[in-house]
């Protein structure tokens, strides 16, 4: 058991609780949270000494585990642009528990990240939520799938359009998810009437999301990209996240009228492609004004998955109220990974997954994680 005493508790699931103690049980749950409480006999006591604690961090969107930082393209196992259309690659296939940067998620305090392939293609496969610590991405799943990546814009464009085949226009990405949509619609209403299809590895990858059991999980930058990404969700009737959404803020009031989540990101660096040209800090205030649910994500390695509360942080100094700033990098993004009960807030039962920091990060650029617990066990101590 592990006791934290003396700090300041943002719970995200009511009321902060100054000078308040959380005891992580020997299951990796929390066992009791509150002001007041004595630590019991032969429990290992942290003295917070006053400062914030909060959640783990969830990173809503990155590739950390199949795309490795450090070996180049030997270690990138996140695009696979033999073939435009790949619903069947699945993250847990390429992640590696041994990649640096999920020990970097743990210095950051990111305690749960969702992962998977790039954007290279039109459909592009499942992503899985892990926790980034141990040595068996079996056992570091949280929930798998999380969510079926499908890609607009430029990037499927310039990585198959370049080889002279399709997709070379917007017309031909929307049109190639639009014909496996079509086919797996087929394919499971067959199976749903008793009848046997003929095997299709890439349309029994579908099952889930034409089932609504995930969504698409959908890269799109521009407006023209969201839009087109929702009017074919609201086609087949699937459940969609609005990943990037980087000119969100452009057409926010349209996208309040839809109730799909924004996964806001990457906002730090240079605006590195034509797509990326209106970006700004100001996404998610406008969008979360207007009423849409915002997270925040880094999309690491575009950013450096330890900078999640430093984004969050600049999106509160661009207009996102603090509270939200954290909800969007806590529990909005548990909740659209579909892992809310487990992740993103403290509560009695949930993971024991705590982060004690130097500073508020969101506050103070130099704020890191002092203490980082994953599962009821230190994972990082400055």
């Amino acid at each position: 058991m592990i006791f934290i005493q003396n700090g300041y508790i943002k719970t995200m699931a009511g009321a902060d609780i100054e000078n308040g103690c959380i005891l992580l049980g020997d299951d990796g749950k929390i066992a009791a949270i509150g002001a007041g409480l004595t630590a019991p006999a032969g429990a290992e006591i942290i003295d917070a000494e006053g400062r914030l604690v909060t959640p783990g961090c969830v990173e809503a969107h990155c590739h950390i585990g199949c795309a490795e930082e450090i070996i180049g393209d030997k270690g990138s196992d996140h695009n696979e642009s033999s073939d435009p259309v790949t619903p069947q690659l699945r993250a847990i296939d390429a992640i590696r528990p041994e990649d640096g940067r999920l020990a970097d998620a743990r210095r950051g305090g990111v305690t749960t990240l969702c992962t998977g392939p790039g954007s290279a293609n039109v459909v592009c496969g499942t992503f899985a939520a892990i926790k980034p610590a141990g040595n068996c991405v079996d056992d570091m799943v949280v929930k798998f799938p999380v969510g079926m990546k499908c890609a607009f814009g430029e990037n499927p464009k310039t990585i198959h359009g370049g080889r002279k085949k399709a997709p070379i226009t917007r017309m031909a990405t929307a049109a190639l998810l639009r014909e496996l949509l079509f086919k797996a619609r087929e394919y499971m209403e067959a199976k749903d009437a008793g009848k046997e299809p003929k095997f299709d590895m890439k349309l029994e990858a579908m099952l889930p999301v034409m089932r609504g059991e995930i969504p698409l999980k959908a890269h799109a930058h521009r407006t023209d990209d969201i839009l087109t990404a929702i009017r074919i969700a609201q086609e087949f009737g699937v459940k969609l996240t609005m990943d990037h959404c980087t000119e969100g803020h452009m057409i926010a009031e349209k996208l309040a009228t839809y109730d799909y989540p924004a996964l806001v990101g990457p906002s730090f660096g240079s605006k590195s492609k034509p797509e990326l040209s209106n970006k700004t800090f100001e996404t998610p205030a406008i969008l979360h004004k207007a009423g849409v649910s915002i997270s925040i994500i880094t999309d690491a390695h575009v950013v450096p998955i330890e900078n999640l509360p430093m984004c969050a942080g600049l999106a509160v100094d661009a207009g996102l109220p603090m509270e939200e700033g954290w909800r969007a990098i806590t529990i909005n993004p548990a909740r659209v990974i579909g892992i809310a009960d487990r992740v993103g807030s403290l509560e009695v039962g949930k993971d024991a997954d705590v982060v004690i920091w130097t500073r508020d990060p969101l506050v103070y650029i130099g704020g890191a994680a002092y203490t980082t617990i994953i599962d009821g066990k230190v994972v990082y101590q400055k």
